[in-house]
């Protein structure tokens, strides 16, 4: 089975959000963490071999970060819990940075956390939530409008009102066409 995500490529924060889709957990396995892992190439630390300590990581990451953006959006204190398993995360996996010479001729400075792959990745999207919720646009991320979908994004539009406008809206406006048009063929 292929795994297909229905939103790529908001904020890092609102893509590990979005894993929890109307269809259930999209990264409930290796297989499906992996597809994941896959799709957000160049945004986190390659993992080798994902296994349960994994997934586990990233879906205990995912439930303290949802009840925390959800406070911060409406201007909120988030929970205490929620917190303290985001600082956890992060200090389970420090960061710091090596110097390397690149094959293009430059110089990187690349961010090492030497930890087990879990609490590596684990910090790493504790990081990404930490940038979201101290963006100050944070209060701007929106909840698709669809009545059947339940995805986060960051609008680059103000008017923006589905996560996937192709998807979400265009079954929007057909459910509005058909109401529109049900009353004159029962007439």
């Amino acid at each position: 089975m292929t795994v297909t995500f229905p939103l790529i490529g908001e904020p890092l924060a609102l893509d590990l959000l979005n894993t929890e889709a109307a269809v259930g957990d999209l990264v409930a396995d290796p297989a499906g963490l992996t597809a994941w892992l896959s799709a957000q190439a160049g945004r986190l630390t390659p993992v080798d071999v994902v296994g349960e300590g994994e997934v586990a990581a990233v879906q205990a990451l995912r439930a303290a970060a949802r009840p925390a953006l959800d406070a911060v959006r409406r201007g909120e204190r988030p929970p205490a819990g929620s917190l303290t398993a985001l600082n956890e995360a992060l200090a389970a996996a420090p960061s710091h940075r090596v110097l390397a010479w690149t094959e293009e001729g430059g110089i990187a400075a690349d961010a090492h956390r030497p930890a087990d792959p879990a609490r590596r990745l684990a910090a790493e999207l504790a990081e990404a939530v930490a940038e979201l919720l101290t963006d100050p646009r944070v209060g701007q991320v929106r909840g698709c409008e669809a009545h059947d979908c339940v995805l986060l994004f960051l609008p680059a539009h103000p008017r923006r009102r589905w996560c996937v406008a192709s998807v979400c809206g265009n079954r929007a406006r057909v459910a509005r066409y058909y109401a529109r048009h049900k009353g004159d063929a029962q007439a």
